[in-house]
């Protein structure tokens, strides 16, 4: 269906840093703690990870005008790399911290981070307008899939995290190189040219987004991991085989996103597809046992990620070509700025003993975001939503 060297290039990149962020999401607070962090200050460091993982984006959207596609998707590779070396030699304590501020560690999503506006803008331009919808679900089936092995390799991985974290920067170095063979027509024709168009039409969707970020940042896979080991136990060699089921119940949702973002438009499949994952979401810290917890988060996630392509097509389908980059980025830095603040609380709550409270929290703000999402967009199309359009049955 999709064809071309610059799509599979984007999607072989996207799976390998794919691997390596659901592997770091498993085993990051438990690489922390053994080196010392306290629950508090694992959860600041989350925070910094989000934190940079939003704003690097905005920084990489004007780089990409300037110096290139490529050149900037390759030196986001090189983030990851530096991050990962940093978790694997730094001895402890704040050093430590500073592999947040690289925005590569992946800690709860693959669609945040300096890659991420540069990525989904060459992926919009690559594929043609009556796919998009197919193409972002596909490179989100893959990015779960990938992530869903990182997962597993948690399991080993978690015995040693310090040379996880060197096969994590591995990882990294290859991502760096694959986008070297992006042709020149993924470059965008308008470099040099305006990267934020009017952001007025964005703010009210990047505010919505930054409420939906926030109560996701509360039950973010690294923390909700954590939660389970703090609460009934759970070592890496469960933790891991559970996300890994997680990431591939996430992979197959993002396919029928796509099959239903084509049938009944972007916003409803991003509205009621989430709303029910939230309402399940409030019924984790009910969990008597950590089987319990872990078949009501199944059932979750079968169903929260599937706003995801939908999100990634709509943003870029409502500004003009040249923007898209822009968009992605300046929506992303709200919503990953929102987001940091959720580790930081659910650390102290987790460290209280306060262990539902991420969970009620981020359940209700994340209700709260998909009523306002359907009632103040659900009349605006994306651009290949308006016009006719014959869509690729494959």
């Amino acid at each position: 269906m999709f064809q071309g060297r610059d799509v599979a290039v984007l999607l072989l990149s996207r799976s390998l840093r794919a691997f390596g962020f659901g592997l770091s999401a498993v085993i990051i607070a438990l690489h922390l703690e053994r080196r010392g962090l306290s629950a508090v200050l694992i959860g600041v460091a989350l925070a910094v990870g989000l934190a940079a993982a939003s704003l690097s984006g905005l920084l990489f959207a004007i780089l990409a005008a300037r110096l290139g596609r490529r050149l900037v998707l390759s030196l986001s590779g090189l983030l990851m790399a530096v991050a990962g070396l940093d978790l694997a030699l730094a001895p402890t304590g704040w050093l430590l911290l500073l592999a947040g501020l690289t925005g590569m560690l992946g800690l709860a999503s693959i669609d945040l981070g300096p890659f991420a506006s540069v990525e989904q803008a060459t992926l919009a331009d690559s594929a043609p307008a009556s796919a998009r919808n197919r193409v972002f679900a596909r490179y989100s089936v893959l990015g779960a899939l990938a992530g869903a092995g990182g997962s597993l390799a948690a399991v080993i991985g978690g015995r040693d995290t310090g040379a996880a974290f060197g096969a994590y920067a591995v990882l990294g170095l290859l991502t760096a190189v694959l986008p070297l063979f992006l042709s020149t027509g993924a470059e965008a024709s308008h470099r040099g040219g305006r990267v934020f168009g009017d952001l007025r039409p964005l703010a009210g969707l990047a505010a919505l987004f930054a409420l939906d970020a926030f109560g996701g940042g509360l039950v973010a896979n690294a923390v909700i991991a954590y939660w389970l080991h703090v609460r009934f136990g759970a070592p890496s060699d469960v933790l891991g085989p559970v996300f890994a089921g997680i990431a591939l119940l996430q992979a197959a949702s993002y396919e029928v996103a796509g099959r239903l973002a084509d049938r009944f438009g972007l916003i409803n499949t991003m509205v009621f597809t989430h709303l029910p994952s939230n309402l399940l979401l409030l019924l984790v810290p009910f969990s008597p046992t950590l089987w319990v917890a872990v078949a009501v988060l199944l059932a979750r996630f079968c169903l929260s990620q599937m706003d995801v392509p939908a999100r990634q097509a709509y943003v870029v389908s409502i500004v003009p070509a040249p923007e898209r980059a822009g968009a992605v980025a300046s929506t992303g830095a709200l919503r990953g700025v929102a987001q940091a603040f959720g580790p930081v609380l659910a650390g102290a709550a987790i460290q209280s003993a306060s262990l539902g409270l991420p969970f009620f929290i981020g359940g209700g703000v994340k209700a709260i975001y998909d009523l306002a999402l359907y009632f103040g967009f659900r009349a605006r199309k994306g651009e290949h939503e308006r016009s006719p359009r014959t869509v690729d049955p494959t």
